[in-house]
């Protein structure tokens, strides 16, 4: 069966032109800083961020790591939201590896953190404290519905950050796609940040890989924690080929995921049954529930979507996430709503 795939942008696959370009790579040993495909892929990442440096890494979770471990020793301390993806969903990797230590303040529904709260949250200098040393971000922010964070709060969170001796970190996974919705440039976005880790697999359709960014001595740095975790990479120039094209292809397009999903949310609007959560889509993803008059739950609706060729995620037990990505067009959008329609009408 031909499925349409909405349970992430992670699974999209790499495009003919990146298949092409991975076969004719030209490649050297990354490690020894001699990958000629990894070197260009890392020079352009760090011109679209507007940084001076970049570091291909595994994936974004090895990213956020490797950033964190970057800025902070063991003992020490970074803030972050209780919804961040670095907080949730990579496996505790900041502490289990790094020895530092996690403050978790609440996002607030726009996937912001409050000012105040980060302030209350910096350490006084005080023997029974961990230094405070970092605050993270996530824009675009994933458990918030995929919200977009606009540059001018990104400006006054580093500012804050700053004054108090922090430096700030941005899970930029799909980075790009703020940039979308807001009609500015990634650049822009991560401009007051010290370091951002963006990703070329998820809906930019590479098939491995993030990119985390920096100045040249935090890169530096970040060169021997990717090491020491086991992300030295040899002939990379293969995997970072596609990279490339995802650069030079996709960031443009991305626009395109953001109306398809505009589209599925109207199209689930109109299906009794159906509850959407205010304000989505923001960006590509379509947050939305079943209403209590509606007898089955989330998992039963995702396995009858599933025998109809559509497959969602279930992210409570009457709660969905549908993200648009590449492989996703009007077409697929018209066939979900009317298998939901389907599968409502028979519940």
């Amino acid at each position: 069966m031909d499925f349409i795939d909405l349970r992430s942008d992670t699974v999209t696959h790499p495009t003919p032109e990146m298949r092409r370009a991975m076969a004719e790579a030209e490649v050297g040993d990354d490690v020894f800083g001699e990958d000629p495909t990894v070197n260009r892929l890392q020079a352009m990442a760090a011109e679209r961020m507007g940084k001076e440096a970049g570091l291909f890494v595994a994936s974004g979770t090895m990213g956020n790591l490797v950033a964190v471990l970057s800025h902070c020793g063991r003992g020490e301390e970074v803030i972050l939201g209780d919804r961040a993806h670095t907080f949730l969903y990579e496996a505790g990797g900041v502490a289990a590896l790094g020895g530092v230590h996690p403050y978790p303040v609440p996002n607030q529904t726009d996937g912001t953190l409050r000012a105040e709260d980060v302030h209350q949250a910096i350490r006084a200098e005080d023997v029974h404290f961990p230094h405070s040393r970092l605050v993270c971000l996530e824009n675009t922010h994933n458990r918030c519905g995929g919200v977009a964070l606009t540059a001018e709060y990104t400006d006054d969170m580093g500012r804050l950050a700053h004054e108090r001796g922090l430096a700030l970190h941005i899970d930029g996974a799909r980075i790009f796609n703020a940039a979308a919705a807001l009609g500015v440039s990634a650049a822009r976005l991560v401009q007051a940040a010290d370091s951002v880790c963006f990703c070329l697999s998820k809906a930019l359709c590479a098939p491995v890989g993030s990119v985390l960014c920096g100045s040249q001595a935090f890169i530096a740095q970040a060169r021997r924690i990717r090491k020491q975790v086991g992300g030295g990479m040899r002939q990379a120039g293969i995997l970072a080929a596609a990279g490339v094209v995802a650069l030079e292809t996709m960031v443009d397009r991305l626009a395109e995921d953001h109306a398809n999903a505009q589209r599925l949310a109207r199209g689930l609007a109109d299906i009794p049954g159906i509850l959407l959560d205010a304000g989505t889509p923001f960006t590509n993803m379509v947050i939305f529930g079943l209403a209590l008059s509606v007898p089955s739950d989330g998992r039963e609706t995702a396995e009858r979507l599933a025998q109809l060729g559509v497959r969602v995620q279930v992210i409570a037990p009457r709660r969905f996430r549908a993200a648009l990505h590449y492989w996703v067009d009007a077409r697929s959008v018209q066939r979900t709503v009317d298998a939901f329609r389907q599968v409502l009408a028979s519940a």
